[in-house]
């Protein structure tokens, strides 16, 4: 029996890495998103230091105030679709189910003017 190399490998399933792997994944990005926080607010404080302009100083406060929204937002996003993979939704049936042509609605009328007329259980 002969070993096989990297190269000839391929893959046989379309199987998602593991919840553990994708929560590692979105923990490294909400933590790098959240690392340039800490660097805006001391450039703000670099910013005002150099120029004495505290409106500029602010804009630099400004931008960092939303990165946690946005890396709660990042880190929250389902893994990004691989090249060339198609959403598949299948509306109404199971995967395991054969498609079939359903007979058209049937509609019922009724004579019933007043509801209160109805009988109550």
């Amino acid at each position: 029996m002969r070993a096989h190399s990297a190269e000839e490998a391929f893959l046989i399933t379309r199987a998602e890495n593991s919840p553990e792997e994708q929560h590692r994944a979105r923990v490294r990005r909400y933590l790098v998103l959240m690392a340039f926080r800490v660097p805006a607010l001391i450039l703000a404080c670099i910013v005002y230091g150099a120029t004495h302009n505290g409106l500029l100083a602010l804009a630099v406060v400004a931008l960092s105030i939303p990165l946690p929204w946005v890396a709660v937002l990042v880190a929250n996003d389902r893994p990004a679709r691989k090249r060339g993979e198609v959403a598949e939704y299948h509306y109404g049936r199971h995967e395991n189910d054969a498609p079939s042509i359903s007979a058209p609605a049937t509609v019922i009328d009724s004579d019933v003017a007043d509801p209160r007329a109805l009988p109550r259980d």
